[in-house]
């Protein structure tokens, strides 16, 4: 890899020329890839910092008529001249390096065919080996039209497929960008970058808001974790005191939101004819929502009962989502997320937590289900298991282990995807995930294979075999594909992103301030907000304020259920005894006390009985809990016919409450 070269006397652009736009080229390792202005002109590419210094400064040329354009994969290609020269360089997007690729091939054509002519001239010294040259290059012409033309095919299949969104895309995320750098309308570019970018674009009269990139630092705090973590060994995570030094400033509600970051996934498989290819899409899909998890060992907010979280996304990437907390004990989260693509995603997930000295296991329970409207295709998962290793000593990491059974209801299609569990012994890439879909009679027909906090390839299965080499002597099916396709890459994390929680550039927007939101969601909650801006100690105190006032609405709720119940009856049955499936004020606020949670309070009978242990250990059945009249506002428990299932979905009326702005049905939570 070439560093930049000296700053030279540049070549004249004229009015003839090619092409020019930015593209990103790799300089070192400490600075990556830099943006840069382009210019291809007479069969010379040569790049600027930026256009004003097309007049006075060139940072570097390249002759294109003995250079070789390798493509690496959907943005990214190389140009070298033998060694001497050799460009790494990164487009926006697929369409913008396809029409890079188009505009160097023809101009190294163009080159070469003037050497041609100018060999076959008299007054051109005679050449040894002219025919092997000629063969040489006509082999070279072959090579580049073949790849020509499997690059044309492949940016018609992104247009006709993909046209509409990423002209969305250009439109929202770009645009700022593009005005940035200075494009003028004159730039001969091609993509949907410049046409968003160009004042005569419809997209430009209606701006889109422009997200933030940063929020402010995480502070240097120091806390003795032993001195927490040494008496909580087995117990429930919930039911541990965890102050905000072992949080992230965003709630579990808006971490479940995260799991749209890679929604054009959805959007391709809901333009998939193959019920088989778009089961593709969905396994991938699945896996990119673990991507964010990788350096985020910090743990999201329990959400109080009632709160919700808006992420309104639909001018921007088409979509709407919407998530409530449903339930106080067990606590669980229901989610619901549209999109104009035809995809309905929806899910309710409660989180069981263990805390096994070294290392913290958190298990998902609940079900996942994805809709697509123009096939009535639907599809459901459950999650993995998350683990946080060294919890105690050492820097703490996260794995993902696990199997998941990717299902279509419809069609009797399945995906069984299998995440193995990082081993020190093993070979195998870390984070490693395999899967395989199949037909419902069995037939494999794709093979998914990559990493979960990188990219996933998918091949098509040819043939299947049967060999004996599998492990404990059993048969192992060996498949023979098709050349793998990349099917989903990982985003880079934001500059500065290890000072901010590695959030992701969807993580920091989620609790940006925005107007006519509920008062229940969580941009509103005030110990979030103070952590965010580095008051931790103000963001504890707060903290603890919004646990009492829960415990205080909980015993409320609980005293209104028991007084209706009993209302009927004699004065003697109201009285608790010990025989009583109810428990006094007292033996509440006790209960409540010796259990005091992370927002979200469990009152489970087990747990209750374990604390009083006089009737655990006389074999008595536990007592009941409380009974808790709470419903949820956005959200109603349902059967659900296909799966099975049995899970809150949206009943709504949310959309249509935020439109008018009247939020009085809302509970007051914060």
């Amino acid at each position: 890899m070439s560093s930049e070269p000296k700053p030279s006397k540049p070549p004249t652009p004229t009015p003839g020329d090619t092409y020019k736009g930015w593209l990103f080229k790799w300089t070192n390792y400490i600075k990556g890839y830099q943006r840069r202005w382009f210019v291809l002109s007479n069969g010379l590419l040569s790049y600027y910092r930026t256009q004003a210094e097309m007049g006075h400064t060139c940072r570097g040329t390249i002759n294109l008529a003995t250079a070789n354009i390798v493509v690496e994969d959907s943005c990214n290609f190389v140009i070298s001249n033998g060694g001497a020269q050799t460009y790494h360089l990164k487009a926006n997007s697929e369409v913008e390096r396809q029409r890079w690729i188009t505009a160097l091939e023809l101009a190294f054509h163009t080159g070469n065919e003037s050497d041609d002519s100018c060999e076959d001239s008299p007054s051109a010294p005679p050449t040894s080996g002219h025919g092997s040259g000629r063969t040489l290059e006509i082999q070279s012409t072959l090579r580049t039209l073949s790849s020509k033309v499997e690059d044309l095919n492949t940016c018609n299949d992104l247009i006709v497929k993909h046209g509409s969104a990423l002209q969305r895309r250009s439109g929202s995320n770009i645009s700022g960008f593009s005005n940035e750098t200075g494009m003028d309308d004159q730039s001969v570019n091609f993509d949907e970058l410049s046409m968003a970018s160009s004042p005569e674009s419809p997209q430009s009269m209606e701006p889109v808001r422009q997200r933030r990139t940063r929020i402010p630092d995480k502070p240097n705090y120091y806390l003795n974790l032993w001195s927490i973590m040494k008496n909580c060994i087995g117990k429930e995570l919930s039911k541990i005191p965890m102050p905000v030094n072992f949080n992230e400033p965003l709630s579990m509600l808006q971490r479940l939101s995260e799991d749209l970051e890679y929604y054009e996934l959805l959007d391709k498989a809901a333009k998939c004819q193959s019920a088989l290819e778009q089961m593709c899409y969905v396994a991938a899909f699945t896996v990119s929502s673990y991507s964010t998890t990788v350096h985020r060992t910090g743990k999201p907010f329990n959400p109080l009962l009632g709160e919700t979280f808006e992420l309104d996304r639909l001018r921007e990437c088409g979509y709407r989502s919407l998530c409530e907390q449903v339930s106080h004990h067990p606590p669980a989260a229901a989610h619901h997320a549209f999109s104009e693509k035809g995809w309905t995603l929806r899910q309710e997930i409660t989180l069981a937590s263990k805390f096994r000295g070294k290392y913290l296991s958190v298990m998902p329970l609940g079900s996942i289900h994805c809709m697509f409207a123009k096939s009535n295709n639907h599809y459901s998962w459950k999650k993995v298991t998350t683990t946080i290793h060294n919890i105690i000593v050492g820097k703490l990491w996260i794995d993902q282990s696990g199997e998941i059974d990717v299902v279509n209801h419809k069609t009797g299609d399945h995906c069984h995807l299998k995440f193995a569990p990082y081993s020190y012994f093993s070979r195998d890439v870390p984070r490693k995930v395999t899967g395989v879909v199949t037909d419902k009679d069995g037939k494999a027909h794709y093979v998914l294979s990559g990493t979960w906090d990188e990219k996933m390839e998918f091949s098509r299965i040819m043939q299947s075999s049967k060999s004996e080499n599998g492990a404990e002597g059993k048969q192992r099916t060996v498949y023979q594909t098709l050349k793998a396709k990349e099917i989903w890459r990982k985003n880079p994390l934001p500059e500065g992103a290890e000072t901010m929680y590695f959030f992701s550039s969807l993580a920091l927007t989620l609790n940006e301030p925005e107007e006519g939101v509920a008062p229940t969601d969580s941009r509103r909650r005030p110990d979030q907000r103070l952590m965010e801006d580095g008051h931790w100690d103000e963001a504890n105190a707060e903290k603890q304020r919004l646990e009492e006032k829960q415990r205080t609405a909980r015993r409320e709720r609980e005293r209104e259920v028991v007084k209706a119940a009993h209302a009927p009856e004699d004065a003697s049955t109201q009285e608790p005894t010990s025989d009583s499936p109810l428990k006094t004020d007292a033996d509440e606020a006790e209960t409540e006390d010796s259990e005091v949670s992370d927002e979200t309070s469990h009152g489970e009978a087990p747990a209750s009985c374990q604390m009083e242990g006089s009737e655990a250990s006389c074999g008595v059945p536990p007592k009941t809990p409380h009974p808790d009249s709470y419903q949820a506002l956005w959200f109603e428990k349902i059967d659900d016919a296909k799966s099975g299932d049995t899970l809150h979905v949206y009943k709504g009326g949310y959309w249509e409450t935020k439109d008018t702005g009247v939020w009085d049905m809302c509970p007051d939570i914060f």
